[in-house]
């Protein structure tokens, strides 16, 4: 009994045994890639590497690999696709956080970044993320959604904040009813119309459904404001 009990503990961890050392093979493979300039070949062993065993790809990213290098780039990008894919946010931010210290101006790894803030709950963050894509590429479509559509949504709060004040108030007098609807056209000029901007250019470039209710609504909301 003592023996199958034993026998059957070596079998459990032979494959993990195993698994851990042909990681380790795989990347040790890298390194002798990398010394030999063999650039294709390093990056593409260190994806089986990631697909192995991320942990310690990552450990060989930070420990092994030379920041200036342009292989560093490659390997910092696959782990940050790799984390993008398994819904690490946090692991993934933190990749694209440390290609975009190499190319900041990267729309792509921008974009990649404001989609991890916006997934890690940091929606101000994204929102000047997106604005930096948009000083880059101001048709990039992702930016315009997403700069759009929280405008809208900042611009609803504060209309529906405004009116609920207002509503509170039993007897209005002509000054408080005249604040009320200067605040209301505040809230249109600097949030209903920029939003109105970043969407109509989102609708010309896709035939998005989302975006045209939301510009159908804007335009309810400023009729309703100018009356």
């Amino acid at each position: 009994m003592k023996t199958l009990t034993l026998l059957f503990t070596i079998l459990l961890s032979f494959p993990f045994a195993l698994t851990a050392q042909s990681v380790g093979d795989v990347l040790q493979t890298v390194a002798v890639a990398m010394s030999a300039g063999q650039t294709e070949k390093a990056v593409s062993l260190f994806q089986q590497a990631i697909q192995q065993n991320v942990d310690k790809a990552e450990m060989f990213y930070w420990t092994n690999v030379d920041k200036n290098s342009d292989i560093c780039v490659k390997m910092a990008d696959e782990l940050a696709s790799h984390y993008k894919r398994m819904r690490n946010y946090d692991k993934a931010y933190l990749f694209y956080k440390e290609l975009l210290q190499r190319k900041p101006n990267d729309v792509g790894y921008l974009v990649s970044c404001a989609e991890m803030e916006v997934a890690r709950g940091k929606e101000q963050e994204a929102l000047r993320t997106y604005k930096k894509v948009m000083e880059l590429d101001a048709d990039n479509l992702a930016a315009n959604i997403f700069i759009g559509n929280y405008l809208y949504l900042m611009a609803e709060q504060e209309k529906q904040q405004l009116e609920r004040d207002y509503k509170k108030i039993n007897a209005p007098t002509r000054m408080q009813h005249a604040r009320y609807r200067d605040g209301l056209s505040r809230v249109l000029t600097t949030g209903y119309n920029q939003a109105k901007e970043y969407l109509q250019n989102v609708v010309r470039q896709f035939p998005s459904t989302e975006a045209r209710k939301t510009l159908e609504k804007i335009q309810r909301i400023e009729k309703e404001i100018n009356r």
